[in-house]
């Protein structure tokens, strides 16, 4: 097993950030959308418990735990494998790609980027990374 390189790290973490930025504007479209077609959120608490057990929510999930996931990989102790490094790469681009006919998160993303055009420039800033990663570009939303 060839052990994480800084490289592979450094790749890690310019995907979490990505990640994390696309993960924040969603939560931010989920809340519009929240507060539009259910109720109004009173408070950062309430919005925070909501994002965590509320279904309206609960797609949101598989992102977050991947950013969790690449999160625990670059905190290991013991020397991380390079296939380590490249595995969440892989899962990320999977997962980031809208499909009108799809399911779960592929479904639910490309709703999210057709009700707000702030989504549509999130997806292509977060295209930019996995392009900045040498991982081509994940599908575009149709």
């Amino acid at each position: 097993m060839e052990p994480m390189t800084d490289g592979a790290r450094e790749r890690l973490k310019t995907l979490r950030n990505g990640l994390l930025r696309l993960h924040l504007t969603l939560l931010e479209s989920e809340r519009a959308a929240y507060e539009r077609d259910v109720r109004r959120i009173t408070s950062p608490g309430q919005f925070l418990g909501l994002a965590l057990n509320d279904p309206w929510f609960a797609w949101l999930r598989e992102l977050s735990q991947l950013i969790v996931l690449i999160d625990e990989t670059l905190a290991l102790k013991a020397p991380a494998t390079a296939a380590d490094a490249e595995a969440p790469i892989a899962r990320a681009r999977d997962l980031i790609s809208p499909s009108e006919t799809g399911e779960g998160f592929a479904r639910r993303y490309w709703e999210a980027m057709q009700r707000d055009p702030g989504m549509v420039q999130a997806h292509r800033d977060v295209m930019g990374v996995f392009t900045a990663l040498g991982q081509g570009r994940a599908s575009e939303p149709g």
